[in-house]
């Protein structure tokens, strides 16, 4: 609150952002205005509610706050920006950008709501920086759906590539600290993204599919093709960083292409990736400044599975996909308080891979969140009463039932 109580000129939002965190952090069973103002002890919904809706604030400014806080406590200057998208499963087609599309959540076209993640990630930890709605053609180009959901008139459609460079370029214009760019294969095959990123003096390791074109002495060769004329000994066997089961051990192989010039200058490479049990591949398109050597590259391809960590410990745990809100200004404010609860944690363990004396394994951010929640927020909490709370969200539900049958008899005659 310290760090993002300027943004509020009034006690009572203040106050209201500060409980709001706190039940984001709390291990609610389901995260909205009603559990999260039933938590804080207020007698209704309607403060959190207005909190995300009507009451001014700057969610824009509050991230920016987030990434201050973040180059303070964990800056690196051999920082990775990680950028992936996520979707959540939706109903109907209100909610703003939703509709039918490809999800990697679920893996497959879905009618959900997708968004792209910015992830802050040193060797140690990771925290949640930045993010960014995808807002489809078919949203944009339909003044009604933007008039229902609040889009603001100044938003127009943008591609996923293009809303990461935008997030990029936001944070290395504001000094954070960090040196790579990671990202899948959305963003590797974006050629404009890696222009731009060079043009930031910003190294990257990017997905690309097998069917990449790439450009050496010898001619121009798919990406695939030109590995599987690899000798065996242009293969090594290293880790790409912890995981949950030990280190994650691939064979690798870099691929120089001196012929991959544009004014930026620097040094190009194709990274593959090889399963030793499997054989399967995997492909890298890597640029930096500087020559880097192999395990540098190796080190920020695996630096790309963080945000998934980011972004488990956010759903599971603060309530990131959770949300109810349906128009543009309300999704955005309930996600950049899911951020800023993350960051929080991030924050504040910051030093959790120092040896721990007596043999215990580094605190995680799930297991502060519990020790938070129990030593620090149950203590100082207000309680309502339980049977004022079942009232309220009874009554609540038997309006809304009756609101759907009256609308289905008008329907239906």
């Amino acid at each position: 609150m310290l760090t993002i109580g300027e943004r509020f000129r009034r006690p009572e939002p203040r106050r209201r952002m500060r409980d709001f965190v706190r039940g984001l952090l709390a291990p609610l069973p389901r995260k909205n205005s009603w559990t999260i103002a039933e938590h804080a002890g207020d007698a209704g919904p309607d403060g959190m509610q207005d909190l995300l809706t009507r009451v001014k604030w700057d969610d824009a400014a509050v991230r920016a706050d987030v990434r201050e806080l973040i180059g303070r406590q964990l800056g690196d200057a051999e920082a990775v920006l990680v950028i992936d998208e996520t979707g959540d499963l939706k109903k109907g087609r209100h909610t703003v950008g939703v509709q039918r599309q490809y999800s990697g959540t679920a893996g497959k076209i879905e009618n959900c709501q997708l968004a792209v993640h910015l992830v802050y990630a040193t060797e140690t930890t990771h925290a949640m920086l930045d993010v960014a709605l995808y807002l489809p053609k078919s949203w944009c180009d339909d003044p009604q759906r933007r008039a229902e959901a609040g889009v603001p008139e100044q938003v127009r459609f943008s591609t996923k590539p293009q809303l990461a460079a935008a997030m990029v370029e936001t944070a290395a214009s504001a000094g954070l600290p960090c040196r790579w760019v990671a990202g899948d294969e959305v963003y590797g095959n974006d050629p404009r993204l890696a222009a731009r990123l060079r043009a930031l003096r910003l190294g990257y390791v990017l997905s690309v599919a097998c069917s990449h074109q790439v450009s050496t002495g010898l001619g121009v060769y798919r990406a695939d093709a030109l590995a599987a004329g690899l000798p065996t000994a242009a293969w090594q066997r290293m880790s790409a960083g912890r995981g949950a089961k030990g280190y994650r051990y691939y064979d690798w192989s870099l691929v120089a292409l001196p012929r991959a010039t544009d004014n930026h200058g620097g040094h190009h490479w194709l990274l593959i990736r090889r399963n030793h049990s499997t054989g399967d591949l995997a492909f890298y398109r890597c640029w930096s400044p500087q020559r880097a050597a192999l395990h540098t590259l190796v080190t920020v391809a695996g630096c790309r599975w963080k945000i998934e960590e980011s972004f488990q410990a956010a759903k599971t745990g603060l309530g990131l996909d959770q949300h109810q809100n349906r128009r543009w200004i309300s999704w955005h404010r309930w996600t950049t308080l899911a951020i800023l609860a993350h960051a929080f944690l991030a924050a504040a363990n910051a030093n959790r891979n120092r040896p721990d004396p007596a043999g215990l394994i580094p605190l995680t951010v799930n297991e502060l969140r519990h020790l938070f929640n129990k030593l620090i927020i149950e203590p100082t909490r207000r309680h309502t009463g339980p049977l004022l709370w079942s009232i309220r969200r009874r009554r609540h539900q038997a309006r809304a039932i009756n609101s759907h049958y009256a609308r289905q008899a008008l329907i239906e005659q």
